[in-house]
C-alpha cells in the first residue's frame, strides 16, 4: 500500500522503440518500479529484430512471428510498460517538459519528466529517377521484408526456373549481401550495383575480390563504379540482348547499362532521423547526429537519446558521427536509463565500427579503422597480410583465413578486416577486443588463446598477425606492399621463391625465380640479375619469401618481403 503523500511517480517517455529505445524502457523499469514509462513508436512493430529480415526473405528463419520479439501486450505484461504504437511524436516542448503525439485520430501533448529519443534512422534516397515506382524497395523494417517476400512469392508462382525473375540490388553495403544472398536463394537472378569500385566498401580493397568471386559463382551479375541513374516502367515486353523480358521496369545504370527487373531492392546507406531533435533546438553534430554526452544526454539536462540519430566518436581516428549498429544502440539504451534513473553508467566507449556478414560460403568481417579511413585521417601505420588457416592443417577440413591488419608505427593495433569460410567471427572478436584493450604487435603475439586441432593451431592467426607486426614493424622482416609494384619492377630485382610449377601457372614478367629451397645454393645467381639494386621477394603467401628475405638478408643483401604475397597481388592486380 502507497503512502497517502508519496509523490507521483516519474514520468519516462521514450519516443522510438526497436534496439535502442525499447533497451531503455526494460532498464527503467528495472530499475525503478515505480515509474511511469510510455513508449511511443510511429510504425506498427516496438520490438523486431530488423536484423533477421533477410534471413526471413531468404527462408532460414521460417516463421514472421519469430521477428516479432514483444508487442505492446507482451511488453505491458512482462514490464508493465505503456507502449502506444502508431503514435508520431510531431513536437518537443521543452520549456513545457512535453511533446506532441499524432494519431490517425487525433493529437494529444503528453508531460514528461524524462524523455529519451530513439528516432533511428531513414533510408538514404539516392538520385535516381523513378525511385518511387512500387518494384522499388527497401529492405529495413517489417513491412519492407512482407512487401518484399509477397513480390518474390507472385514472381516465383508465375515463372519458371528456364525464366526466373530478375531483382536489381542497389548498394553492396552489409543489408545489400543480405538481400542479395536471400534473393539469390530464392531463385532470383540477381544484378547487384554498387558505386564503389568493389563490393564491401568498409572492407580493405584486397580482400574485396574474394567476395565478388564468390558472389558471381552464385550467379550474381556485379556492376561496380556504376551508378543507377533511372528506373523506367516497362509498359508491355521487349528484346533485351536477344531474350524476352517481361520485368516491370529497367534500370539504366550510369555506363548505358541497361538491366529489366520484376524487383529492385535500394539500400545505400542511412541518415539520422533528428528532425525532431533539431526543432526542438537541441545541439546537433555536423553530420545532423544528435549530440549526447558520455551518459547519452542532449544539450537539454531532460533529454536523452540514443541509437542510430546519434553521435558518437570513433575509437581509432577521434572522427564523430552516428553509427547504425544493433550492439552500440542497446548498449546505449541501457546507459541512457541509468543515467535517467540516477544509477551509476558505465559512460560510452567510443566505437570500433565492428561489423560482420555472410555471404554465401564466406565470411566477412571488420573491426577498427581500413585503411582507407586511416589515410584520410592522416596516421601512419604499417599494413599485415597474412593467410593461415582456421585449425591445424593436418587435422581434416582446415579452410583458409584471409587477414589484413593496420598497426601503429609503435606496435599498437588500429584495425583488421578477415574473409574466409570458417574461424573469421572468432578472430575478428578476439581482435576488436584487443583494440579496445590498446594491445600491440607484441600483446597479440603473446595472446594465449584456447587450441586443440580441430580449433585452431598452436600459433592462432592472433599470434601470427603478432609475430608477422613484430617483423615488420621491428625490421626483421622488411615489407613492401602489393600496391608498390611498379616501383618495385622498376627499381628492384623482383625474386620469385615459389616452386617451378607454381611458376609455370602465373608469373610477373622479368623476374627470377629460384625457388626458397635453393636459393642458399644460388646466390651467386641473384648477385648478378640484382646488379646492385635491391631485391623485392615473394612466394605464394608471404612465409616462404620470408624465409629467403631472411636468408638475403643475412648474406649482405638489401631485401623486403612482399606483405601477403601473390595471393595479395593478385587481389591487387586483378590482371595478373
Amino acid at each position: 500500500m502507497s503512502e497517502p503523500n508519496a509523490p507521483a511517480p516519474r514520468r519516462i517517455v521514450i519516443v522510438g522503440g526497436v534496439a535502442g529505445g525499447m533497451s531503455a524502457a526494460a532498464r527503467a523499469r528495472r530499475l525503478d518500479e515505480h515509474a511511469q514509462i510510455v513508449v511511443l513508436e510511429q510504425g506498427d512493430y516496438v520490438s523486431f529484430a530488423n536484423c533477421g529480415l533477410p534471413y526471413h526473405l531468404a527462408g532460414e528463419i521460417v516463421k514472421r512471428e519469430s521477428l516479432l520479439l514483444h508487442t505492446a501486450a507482451s511488453l505491458a505484461s512482462t514490464l508493465n510498460l505503456d507502449v502506444r504504437t502508431g503514435h508520431r511524436v510531431s513536437a518537443v516542448d521543452r520549456a513545457a517538459q512535453q511533446v506532441t503525439v499524432q494519431t490517425e485520430q487525433d493529437s494529444y501533448t503528453l508531460p514528461y519528466d524524462a524523455l529519451l529519443l530513439a528516432p533511428g534512422a531513414v533510408g538514404v534516397r539516392p538520385p535516381i529517377e523513378g525511385l518511387d515506382h512500387p518494384a522499388v524497395h527497401s529492405l529495413r523494417t517489417i513491412p519492407d521484408v512482407d512487401a518484399v517476400r509477397d513480390s518474390v512469392h507472385a514472381m516465383l508462382a508465375t515463372r519458371t526456373t528456364d525464366d526466373p525473375p530478375h531483382a536489381v540490388v542497389v548498394g553492396a553495403g552489409f543489408i545489400g549481401l543480405e538481400a542479395v544472398e536471400a534473393l539469390t536463394s530464392r531463385g532470383v537472378t540477381v544484378h547487384l550495383v554498387e558505386l564503389a569500385d568493389h563490393v564491401l566498401p568498409p572492407i580493405d580493397a584486397e580482400l574485396a575480390p574474394l567476395l565478388s568471386a564468390e558472389l558471381t559463382a552464385h550467379g550474381v551479375h556485379l556492376h561496380l563504379g556504376v551508378s543507377a541513374q533511372s528506373i523506367v516502367p516497362i509498359e508491355s515486353a521487349h528484346e533485351w540482348d536477344g531474350k524476352s523480358s517481361s520485368g516491370a521496369v529497367v534500370v539504366t545504370l550510369s555506363d548505358g547499362t541497361s538491366l529489366p527487373a520484376d524487383l529492385v531492392v535500394v539500400n545505400v546507406g542511412v541518415r539520422p532521423a533528428s528532425a525532431l531533435a533539431r526543432d526542438a533546438g537541441l545541439d546537433l553534430g555536423p553530420t545532423g547526429a544528435i549530440k549526447v554526452d558520455g551518459d547519452q544526454r542532449t544539450s537539454d539536462p531532460h533529454i536523452w537519446a540514443v541509437g542510430d540519430a546519434v553521435e558518437i566518436t570513433h575509437a581509432i581516428t577521434g572522427a564523430t558521427g552516428p553509427v547504425p549498429l544493433a550492439g552500440p544502440a542497446n548498449r546505449q539504451g541501457r546507459r541512457a536509463a541509468d543515467s535517467m534513473c540516477g544509477h551509476r553508467t558505465t559512460p560510452q566507449a567510443s566505437v570500433l565500427s565492428t561489423a560482420i556478414v555472410r555471404v554465401f560460403g564466406l565470411t566477412a568481417a571488420t573491426t577498427g579503422a581500413n585503411q582507407v579511413t586511416l589515410r584520410r585521417a592522416g596516421i601512419p601505420h604499417e599494413v599485415v597480410h597474412i593467410h593461415p588457416g582456421d585449425h591445424a592443417g593436418y587435422y581434416p577440413g582446415a579452410e583458409q583465413i584471409h587477414l589484413v591488419a593496420s598497426f601503429a608505427l609503435d606496435g599498437t593495433l588500429l584495425g583488421v578486416q578477415g574473409v574466409g569460410r570458417a574461424g573469421v567471427d572468432k578472430r575478428i572478436d578476439v581482435l576488436a577486443t584487443a583494440i579496445r584493450a590498446g594491445m600491440t604487435a607484441d600483446d597479440l603475439a603473446e595472446l594465449e588463446l584456447a587450441y586443440a586441432p580441430p580449433y585452431g593451431s598452436a600459433k592462432d592467426p592472433v599470434n601470427m598477425l603478432g609475430f608477422v607486426a613484430q617483423n615488420a614493424l621491428n625490421g626483421t622482416m622488411p615489407q613492401w606492399q602489393p600496391w608498390e609494384l611498379d616501383e618495385a619492377a622498376t627499381n628492384t630485382l623482383i625474386l620469385d621463391v615459389r616452386s617451378r610449377g607454381e611458376y609455370a601457372h602465373g608469373h610477373l614478367d622479368g623476374v627470377l625465380n629460384i625457388p626458397h629451397t635453393e636459393l642458399r645454393e644460388r646466390l651467386a645467381e641473384v648477385r648478378e640479375a640484382a646488379a646492385g639494386r635491391d631485391i623485392s621477394v615473394h612466394c605464394a603467401s608471404g612465409v616462404r619469401s620470408y624465409l629467403a628475405t631472411r636468408i638475403l638478408l643475412g648474406e649482405g643483401f638489401t631485401a623486403r618481403n612482399l606483405s601477403g604475397g601473390w595471393l595479395t597481388l593478385q587481389a591487387v592486380h586483378q590482371g595478373l
